[in-house]
């Protein structure tokens, strides 16, 4: 693999599982045993009821597009020749939302509501990063 020059994410000890399960291709939420909640990011206690009682738990990687912004400007050289790309917050099926890039849709044509589904992009043998996929380029 060529060398990967942008911004490289530091899992914390709350985060590690996540980033694991990236790894073996998986995206992985905390859900509460007690009250159900599911969110993200990873933390050591439900932040609804603060019980302890959590685990990870497979998501579905499917989602829909609830905000986004597209870049025309490169903030970091790593980034330069991929101008214009779009960052969404991705409402996930199970509820929590999420930052990723978005593939399979020229920019201009990226819009709220759209649906998306996650690919895993192995930037390392030992980083992959969560990248969504527009399934849907007709919705609004």
């Amino acid at each position: 693999m060529a060398p990967y020059a942008k911004p490289i994410p530091v899992p914390s000890l709350e985060s590690r599982p996540f980033w694991q399960g990236l790894r073996e291709h998986k995206l992985l939420l905390l859900r509460c045993s007690d009250c159900g909640h599911t969110w993200f990011p990873p933390t050591v206690t439900c932040p609804l009821c603060r019980s302890l009682s959590i685990k990870w738990e497979m998501a579905s990687g499917q989602g829909r597009i609830f905000s986004f912004v597209n870049f025309h400007r490169s903030y970091h050289p790593g980034f330069s020749d991929e101008i214009p790309y779009c960052v969404a917050l991705i409402e996930l099926q199970e509820g929590p939302r999420m930052l990723g890039r978005i593939s399979g849709l020229p920019f201009d044509r990226i819009r709220c509501g759209q649906d998306v589904c996650i690919l895993f992009d192995d930037i390392s043998n030992e980083l992959t990063l969560p990248v969504f996929h527009v399934t849907n380029f007709e919705a609004v």
